[in-house]
């Protein structure tokens, strides 16, 4: 069982022709279910800053405009990822059994990763490729 896990949210976007990454957070949960949870909330915070509800308030009478129906829906994605059960439990299980988890959505100009590891996983490659420094 893996007890302990790393997790990262960055954006990706294109600069001057060049794929950039900016983090967004990282997160190293003692517990699987706190990594779950924090994978979650984090893809539920960008999905508000992208589609906050005009209803809030804090937001002046005219600042937000409907996008056309073509435009890629990440909000929609990341809400719904955070909504299926059967979605969840899955990435419980990849996560539980050492793999790697990625879950990402696009629209036209960004890109948005979430990412998570076991780090028991992490260490166990690192000794299987020789990088584990022997101890003197």
């Amino acid at each position: 069982m893996h007890d302990e896990f790393l997790c990262h949210v960055t954006a990706y976007g294109v600069c001057d022709g060049r794929r950039i990454g900016v983090p967004l957070g990282t997160y190293r949960a003692p517990t699987l279910a706190l990594a779950l949870w924090w994978l979650r909330d984090r893809a539920s915070w960008i999905a508000e800053r992208l589609d906050p509800s005009p209803d809030d308030g804090h937001l002046p009478a005219g600042a937000l405009v409907p996008v056309a129906d073509t435009v890629p829906d990440v909000p929609g994605v990341l809400r719904a990822w955070c909504a299926d059960a059967d979605q969840q439990e899955r990435v419980a299980d990849e996560l539980a059994g050492g793999r790697l988890v990625r879950i990402a959505a696009s629209d036209d100009t960004t890109e948005y990763e979430l990412l998570a590891e076991s780090v028991d996983a992490l260490r166990m490659q690192r000794m299987a490729a020789g990088l584990a420094m022997p101890v003197a």
